[in-house]
């Protein structure tokens, strides 16, 4: 009986020991799966803010691309700027991919957004400078085409004001008359004809206006006279008997100084026939007159 009942209480010591042990095991069964769950959730929260931030980052640079587009050649005055907001969007990446501290992910990010934000700001300054100066450049482009193009004017109204000037200030010839004549006497008397054959001197009288505003003093009046086959009768083919005439050399057959006082004067001059013996050509002559470079007068005449 006495050994009986040490075996009864073996077993019960063994069954107690068995029954603590068993209790130990569903206590760090249970604690290991609380502690399983939570690290479940928390793996869960990473994965969910890493998540968030990479939204987050990638929308902060998709706006920093979007804006850099937008504002084109501008976005290359900021470079400096533009290269440290893609150098702290490398250090978030890298964050995020290690799984980092979710605080201090998310407060880099949030420095990112100010940094990247003023660089918005400086870059709508620079657009609005660039923009001011812009107008400006073609406000000072549009007066100065006005002003060049009221010079044109004023430069137009000053040129038809001389040409204005410079015509009323004019001489003019009138009461233009060609006669020509036979000699007779040896040359002391004339004789009108119109006969080729006959003619030995050619007379041209004209009035020369009144101008009041003309320029008075010494003045050259030029007389040519074209043959029918336009030859200009002259008494040389040389330089010396030219003149100046809107940038050309003119032959001229006869020339007189005359003292010009702004009055209206009658002028005459002749010309002499140097070839007695071959006769004039028939057919109509030419008259033109020429002072102070200006065409004053014409007249004809003719031979048979």
């Amino acid at each position: 009986m006495s050994e009986n009942n040490n075996q009864e209480k073996k077993y019960k010591r063994i069954i107690a020991v068995l029954l603590f042990v068993i209790a130990l095991l569903i206590v760090w069964l249970i604690v290991e799966k609380s502690k399983i769950h939570t690290i479940f959730l928390e793996k869960n929260a990473t994965i969910a803010h890493n998540t968030e931030l990479q939204s987050e980052l990638d929308s902060l640079l998709n706006e920093h691309t979007k804006i850099k587009a937008e504002y084109g050649e501008l976005s290359g005055q900021l470079a400096e700027k533009d290269s440290i907001i893609l150098a702290n969007a490398g250090e978030i990446q890298q964050l995020i991919a290690v799984q980092g501290d979710y605080r201090r992910t998310k407060k880099k990010l949030e420095l990112l957004r100010n940094i990247a934000q003023g660089y918005i700001s400086q870059l709508d300054s620079l657009y609005k400078v660039n923009q001011a100066l812009t107008d400006e450049n073609l406000k000072i482009k549009k007066d100065f085409s006005k002003e060049r193009q009221l010079n044109t004017e004023l430069s137009k109204d000053k040129i038809a004001l001389n040409e204005k000037v410079s015509l009323a200030s004019m001489l003019k010839a009138y009461n233009i008359k060609s006669s020509t004549v036979k000699l007779r006497s040896s040359g002391t008397k004339e004789v009108e004809t119109d006969k080729a054959k006959r003619i030995g001197r050619v007379n041209i009288c004209f009035t020369i206006s009144e101008n009041k505003i003309a320029t008075s003093g010494m003045k050259t009046i030029y007389v040519r006279i074209a043959r029918p086959d336009n030859v200009i009768v002259c008494e040389g083919k040389d330089d010396m008997y030219t003149f100046e005439f809107q940038g050309q050399k003119l032959q001229y057959s006869m020339k007189k100084e005359i003292n010009y006082d702004n009055k209206a004067q009658e002028i005459c001059l002749s010309w002499n026939k140097k070839d007695d013996k071959t006769p004039a050509m028939v057919g109509k002559y030419n008259v033109t007159l020429f002072v102070d470079g200006y065409e004053i007068g014409q007249s004809q005449f003719e031979l048979k």
